[in-house]
C-alpha cells in the first residue's frame, strides 16, 4: 500500500513569494531617500546587527548572570542595569564603525561621542538611541526595547556635538526594536511605517507589514496611574472621563512595549508631568522625538501637552518632556481636557 503524502502548500511568511528582508527594503528606499554612498542603509544595517546581538544577550541573560543592577546610576540619575551597559556598548561599537556616522548620542552617556577624524563641514549623520528602554522590566522577564533616531549632521553647528540638537521634524529616520516573544523592528524613513520580525533561523529581519496605520480611535489608555495624584488637573479630568466611558488601562512599564501596542491597536499613551518631574520624565531626543515621528507617519498625533513634539527645539542633550501620543481622535480628546484646565 502506498502511503499518501500531504503536499499542501505551507502557509505563513515563508510561503509568500515576496519575501523582503530589511536590507532589500533599504535598497528600495534608496530610490526615494537621497543617500550618497548608501550611508543611511549601512547605519540601519548596523542597528539591525546590534538588535540581533542584544536579542541574543537577553535570551541568555539569566543563564549568563547579567540581570540586575550594576549598583551605580547613569547620567539620568537612574539605576543602571548590567544589560543597559551591554546594549549601549554593542550599539556604540556597531555604529561607531560605520562610515558617515558623525556623532553618536546615548541616553546612558553624559556627552555625545564625536567619531574621530570628522570635521564640522563634512556630510554625515547623527545617531541617537536609548539602548534598552524599560530595562527595569528585565528581572521579571518583561518587555524591553531599543529606540533610535537618525539626523543629518547640521554643518551650521559651531561644535560637531551640537548637531544633535535639532527638532524632531528634521529626523531622516526613526524606529524601535521590541524584544518580546519575537524580536520586532518598526522603522520609518519618512514615507510611512514598516514592520519587520527577526527570523532567527536565517538571521534576518523579514518585512511583515508595510504602511502601518494606527487606528483612528481606541478605547484604551496607557500610563502609570500610580502617579495620578500629582498629575496636572487636565490629565486627572481625562482619566475620570475615560473610566466613566468604559476605557481600559494598559501599561507595560516600557515605552517601546506601550507605544507598540498603541500603534497596532489604537488608543493613547501618556507620560504627564508630575510634581517630582515637572518637565516630564521621558527624554525628548532619545524617546519622544523618534516615537513621535513613527506615530505621525502612521497617521496619529504626538504632543507635549498641547505642543507638537516634532516642533520642539532642543536646548539640552538630555532634555525631558511630557508625552501624549496615539490615535488622532484620542489625542485630540485628551488635548481638549488639557486646554480646559489651563
Amino acid at each position: 500500500m502506498n502511503a499518501s503524502v500531504d503536499l499542501a502548500v505551507p502557509t505563513g511568511i515563508l510561503a509568500d513569494a515576496d519575501i523582503v528582508t530589511l536590507q532589500s527594503h533599504m535598497l528600495e528606499e534608496k530610490r526615494r531617500v537621497a543617500d550618497p554612498g548608501d550611508t543611511l542603509s549601512w547605519i540601519i544595517s548596523a542597528l539591525s546587527i546590534s538588535a540581533k546581538i542584544i536579542s541574543a544577550q537577553l535570551r541568555r541573560a539569566g543563564l549568563d548572570n547579567v540581570l540586575g543592577s550594576l549598583g551605580n546610576q547613569n547620567v539620568q540619575g537612574e539605576d543602571q542595569q548590567k544589560l543597559d551597559v551591554i546594549a549601549n556598548n554593542v550599539l556604540m561599537r556597531a555604529l561607531g564603525a560605520r562610515e558617515g556616522v558623525m556623532v553618536l548620542a546615548s541616553e546612558e552617556a553624559d556627552e555625545p561621542v564625536v567619531i574621530a577624524g570628522n570635521r564640522a563641514d563634512e556630510r554625515g549623520y547623527c545617531v541617537l538611541f536609548d539602548p534598552l528602554d524599560g530595562s527595569s522590566n528585565l528581572d521579571v522577564c518583561g518587555g524591553v526595547g531599543t529606540i533610535f533616531s537618525i539626523l543629518r549632521h547640521d554643518r551650521r553647528s559651531t561644535r560637531i556635538a551640537d548637531s544633535v540638537l535639532q527638532p524632531g521634524a528634521r529626523q531622516v529616520a526613526a524606529g524601535y526594536v521590541l524584544y518580546g516573544p519575537s524580536t520586532v523592528m518598526v522603522l520609518t524613513t519618512g514615507a510611512g511605517v514598516d514592520m519587520f520580525v527577526l527570523d532567527t533561523a536565517i538571521g534576518a529581519f523579514i518585512r511583515i507589514a508595510r504602511g502601518l496605520r494606527i487606528p483612528e480611535t481606541g478605547a484604551t489608555y496607557s500610563l502609570n496611574e500610580g502617579n495620578r495624584a500629582s498629575f496636572p488637573a487636565g490629565y486627572r479630568a481625562y482619566l475620570d472621563w475615560a473610566q466613566a466611558n468604559g476605557y481600559s488601562s494598559r501599561y507595560a512599564g516600557a515605552m517601546v512595549a506601550d507605544v507598540h501596542r498603541t500603534l497596532l491597536k489604537g488608543g493613547v499613551f501618556l507620560y504627564p508631568p508630575t510634581q517630582k518631574a515637572p518637565q516630564g520624565k521621558l527624554r525628548l531626543l532619545y524617546e519622544a522625538s523618534p516615537m513621535a515621528m513613527i506615530i505621525e507617519q502612521a497617521g496619529g498625533q504626538a504632543l507635549a501637552g498641547t505642543q507638537r513634539i516634532l516642533d520642539i527645539q532642543p536646548t539640552a542633550l538630555h532634555q525631558r518632556t511630557p508625552v501624549l501620543l496615539g490615535s488622532s481622535a484620542e489625542v485630540a480628546g485628551v488635548a481638549e481636557f488639557l486646554d480646559r484646565a489651563d
